[in-house]
């Protein structure tokens, strides 16, 4: 069977071509031992776009031995951090020469709007990679005194060896370049398991890997269902090390795994890297620009739909300003048009598939049996297409599915506060802590109330913004290690102490 599929793009007319195969050592191929194909779903339509290669437990094996291969050879230890550094450069300005095309399969695959892949996930991925560019090639370590007349040591940053990454589908591209540009800058060889939701822009990008000139097997990309590719990276005893974000649900089962094999780091945590879920609260004082908070609020759980695991989902307002702020945060969320992604009206576009669809209505249901007061949305489209539009919640409570669970929509719940003790106490209330926010026009209240705060990222008036050289990860459940910034170069690498005699001479017997 062809390994490539002939799409073309209905809002634009433009035809592309899609690879369908595993990629592994730079081609793309057909599984060694399986027929099987993954649906891949126009979620704006709820039609086929196309079918992909479903890569088996074996497909895994041959990917890992290829990356492997790469590492011991022409990647590693073997290749300069300044050809590590041209290479990633190089596959920057391809990613940015495709931008357009990517943004488009990524809206088809993913239904998040054109403008939002392009300026944003693309973007922002193509500086990720910059980022890590500029890092290639300034892994130092350390020269440690142990005695100047006769020894001394010194570190040595090494890279990891194969990684297993698996990836979600909420930023296909984003995630891709976060986890792959660290892994390459350290010298690490990459096995990728994009999510089987949408695995098409994964496997585009593996065209440019091999245009930009990196060796065979450096990057291997397997399509995979999570139970089959996932569990099978978890599982294998010859990766080094599993970066994944997603579920803790599943975060669980990765380290367990890991730890089951051949520890991947798990006895170090940072040999698994999981960024997972999060019910992250958004705190807005009355001292705060109220216009301000109600923008970054709306941006805090609509952006993508709310498909995001920093998305604020539980906003607390302080008692003083309820009644105002709540008018005027109903008031922005109406102006989010929820739409076709090809459409340049469009701020979000549907959620990714009919299962996620169903456990966000389901999710709705459950906040209207709770007693929760509906104040937006709530309300199913006739029609074609996963599109749930923004509804808040209010008179909510703590125990109410809502306020603890992760939706990963655009619903959000309102709850009230009094003091600066209770809104720290109601916020820190979750088995969860990616990230927080807070909005007050008073410095020592934020600089009290971020450091209260149980997350691993916290917002100071403004919500959801990151930077690919700020450290992001979580706490609680929410993860282990860092992404992004100096701080991820850690999880690629592990250090290496070497001991040097040239003065001291040893006696023996003892």
């Amino acid at each position: 069977m062809a390994q490539t599929a002939r799409i073309i793009i209905p809002a634009t007319g433009r035809v592309v071509e899609i690879p369908t195969g595993l990629f592994i050592n730079n081609e793309f191929v057909s599984s060694v031992d399986s027929e099987e194909r993954i649906q891949v779903i126009n979620p704006a339509t709820e039609e086929p776009i196309c079918s992909v290669v479903a890569g088996s437990e074996e497909d895994i094996n041959v990917a890992v031995a290829a990356a492997r291969a790469a590492f011991s050879t022409t990647w590693g230890k073997n290749v300069t951090g300044f050809e590590r550094s041209r290479l990633l450069n190089k596959l920057a300005d391809l990613i940015e020469r495709d931008m357009q095309v990517l943004a488009e399969i990524e809206t088809l695959n993913n239904g998040k709007p054109v403008k939002i892949a392009r300026d944003f996930d693309i973007g922002d991925s193509i500086q990720c990679l910059r980022y890590y560019a500029g890092w290639a090639d300034k892994i130092v370590g350390q020269t440690i005194e142990v005695n100047n007349k006769t020894k001394i040591a010194f570190t040595r940053h090494e890279p990891i060896g194969v990684c297993g990454q698996i990836i979600p589908w909420n930023y296909p591209i984003n995630m891709w370049a976060w986890k792959v540009a660290p892994a390459l800058a350290c010298g690490c060889t990459v096995v990728m398991k994009p999510s089987e939701l949408t695995p098409l822009t994964a496997l585009v990008l593996s065209k440019l890997i091999a245009e930009a000139g990196f060796p065979p097997g450096v990057v291997n990309t397997i399509p995979s269902l999570g139970p089959i590719g996932g569990a099978a990276l978890s599982h294998h005893m010859d990766v080094d090390k599993v970066a994944f974000t997603g579920s803790t649900l599943t975060g669980r089962k990765i380290m367990e795994a890991a730890a089951k094999s051949n520890l991947k780091k798990a006895c170090h945590t940072r040999e698994v890297s999981l960024e997972l879920g999060g019910k992250s609260p958004h705190i807005i004082f009355e001292s705060a620009n109220l216009d301000q908070a109600a923008n970054w609020a709306c941006l805090g759980i609509l952006y993508n739909t709310g498909q995001d695991c920093t998305a604020g989902s539980r906003l607390y307002v302080q008692d003083t300003i309820y009644d105002k702020f709540l008018a005027l945060l109903v008031e922005k969320a109406k102006q989010l048009v929820i739409g076709d992604g090809f459409d340049e009206r469009s701020g979000g576009g549907p959620v990714v598939s009919k299962a996620q669809y169903d456990k966000v209505w389901s999710y709705i249901e459950s906040g209207k049996s709770q007693g929760a007061k509906l104040v937006l949305g709530g309300e199913k489209r006739p029609g074609k297409g996963f599109f749930v539009d923004p509804t808040i919640f209010t008179d909510v409570t703590h125990n109410m599915r809502i306020v603890r669970d992760e939706i990963f929509g655009p619903v959000l719940s309102v709850g009230r506060f009094k003091t600066e003790q209770e809104a720290v106490a109601l916020a820190n209330d979750t088995s969860y802590g990616l990230g927080a926010g807070l909005h007050s026009a008073d410095a020592s209240q934020c600089m009290r109330v971020s450091s209260a705060l149980e997350a691993g990222t916290v917002w100071v008036n403004q919500y959801n913004t990151l930077g690919n050289n700020v450290p992001f990860g979580g706490k609680k459940q929410s993860g282990i290690g860092r992404e992004l910034g100096s701080y991820a170069l850690e999880e690629y690498t592990e250090v290496k102490a070497v001991h040097w005699n040239f003065g001291e001479q040893a006696e023996w017997p003892l």
